[in-house]
């Protein structure tokens, strides 16, 4: 059967028969229409907002086959999604009438323990990456929910709970191996490439699509002293400005985020806090346990707490305590980084909890800094660089008729909370009605970026994402 595919700049392109069978015989994954088998499970992603339906799912299981479906596309000129995990708050992953590249295969992790290096398929989650270098006791900077995808995670930059001490999950990509619009599979290092690499280290997917990813890993576990301590959120204006010198003083190795929402019915806390706001500081030292738990001692004296469970935890454990965001309820996000966190902006957010449209919605604050912030702003194509805390809008909600309710007030909050942020944002954290906040997110970065997509992507294959324009560059040189 013939089928009909969304064209790259507008209208349709019909796919004969013999053009598909010639595609399903040159993967060796499998060719997915709509009724296969697996065809829904490619196309369902981890935001239930996102219920969109591609012309074709191609489910690579190697570089080759990625090759094969790029050359597809560019040569019949059809828009192409590339879904690795699937967990972008933006959806990209998927677009209706496209042709869909299904990464979530291609799930190998090996790891070098006497180099301290690991090769990671595009299709692992978070979770791959950590169970295989924790065997050995070492770690990539990773972020903080386990069934994140490695590939986006990392090609918007990646930050976690080890970041201050060993820089981000870009500062440790060694190299990538990338298969770009002219279906070419390049290796992106500091000596091959040097741009195709400089810009993938925070670009997104604009550039190509990345098959493999070696990192650098470090020592860190099998344990790690870490945990929660829940206070009531009337507490919360007075813990907030604690919690800002807490960071200010803290050690590399340890790192404190700030999460405000209703308890969830976390077994370590008494039913009658069970659905009432709380502030909760999620805290992780990497590093020496006893030293860890010295570094905690002031985080540890603050308030009042309704529960403290800071101990010692195996890190795999530790970087999956935030699963509770788990696929399938409707999701949209909005966040703003701050370089101080004023009085001021902290009671603005506390107005918003006092309003949160769903159970599930939260807010959370991290700090970031340390490591990360000694690398100068223009080494990667992610350039916020200097210390700051980012603000997440985490609302989430299951019920399609509380749309409306739950987006209104995250606009609400973000709007409000504008004028006390620094305008630039983390790319992982823009849903997709933000496409004008680009500047935001690559900042004076953004004119070599259009010039890099431009050398690599001219005809703007890969733009089923935060797209970078190459027209940027054209006027910067003007």
């Amino acid at each position: 059967m013939t089928v009909t595919l969304k064209a790259l700049d507008s209208g349709t392109k019909t796919i004969p028969d013999d053009t598909l069978d010639a595609l399903r015989g040159a993967v060796r994954g499998a060719v997915l229409l709509k009724g296969d088998a697996g065809y829904d499970t490619a196309r369902t992603i981890w935001n239930g907002m996102i219920d969109r339906h591609p012309g074709l799912v191609i489910r690579a299981l190697g570089t080759s086959d990625i090759q094969t479906a790029v050359n597809f596309a560019r040569d019949n000129g059809v828009l192409m999604a590339v879904r690795a995990g699937g967990h972008q708050i933006a959806g990209h992953a998927v677009a209706d009438g496209a042709v869909m590249l299904d990464l979530s295969q291609m799930r190998s992790v090996h790891v070098d323990p006497v180099g301290r290096r690991a090769r990671v398929g595009a299709g692992c989650l978070l979770s791959d990456v950590d169970k295989e270098t924790q065997a050995h006791a070492l770690a990539v900077p990773v972020g903080v929910n386990s069934t994140t995808g490695i590939a986006g995670l990392t090609l918007g930059g990646g930050f976690g709970w080890i970041t201050r001490k060993h820089g981000m999950t870009i500062d440790n990509l060694v190299s990538a191996e990338v298969v770009t619009a002219d279906g070419n599979i390049r290796t992106a290092s500091a000596d091959q490439n040097p741009d195709l690499f400089w810009a993938i280290r925070g670009g997104g997917g604009n550039f190509g699509v990345v098959s493999s990813f070696d990192y650098a890993l470090h020592p860190i576990g099998p344990q790690v002293m870490s945990g929660l301590i829940v206070h009531p959120i009337d507490q919360a204006k007075t813990l907030l400005r604690d919690f800002r010198q807490i960071c200010a003083d803290a050690p590399d190795e340890l790192t404190v985020w700030a999460v405000m929402r209703k308890a969830p019915p976390l077994p370590f806390l008494p039913a009658q806090w069970h659905g009432k706001e709380v502030l909760i500081f999620a805290a992780c030292y990497a590093g020496d346990m006893a030293a860890g738990e010295k570094a905690m001692v002031g985080l540890r004296a603050l308030g009042d707490p309704i529960a403290d469970v800071i101990s010692p935890h195996p890190y795999t454990g530790w970087q999956a305590a935030f699963d509770l965001l788990v696929p399938g309820a409707r999701n949209y996000w909005k966040s703003h980084d701050f370089t101080e966190l004023s009085d001021t902006a902290i009671g603005v957010i506390l107005d918003g909890i006092d309003t949160l449209p769903d159970p599930q919605s939260e807010i959370f604050i991290a700090h970031v800094g340390g490591a990360m912030a000694r690398v100068a702003g223009n080494a990667t194509a992610f350039p916020q660089r200097n210390a700051h805390f980012t603000m997440n809008v985490h609302t989430r909600w299951e019920d399609a008729k509380k749309d409306s309710a739950c987006i209104g007030w995250a606009r609400d909050l973000f709007d409000k909370v504008a004028p006390y942020a620094t305008g630039s944002v983390y790319v992982n954290f823009m849903p997709e009605d933000e496409s004008g906040r680009l500047g935001g997110a690559y900042g004076d970065n953004l004119p070599r970026l259009s010039r890099i997509k431009a050398k690599y992507d001219p005809g703007n294959l890969f733009r089923v994402n935060h797209n970078i324009p190459t027209q940027v560059a054209a006027q910067a040189a003007e």
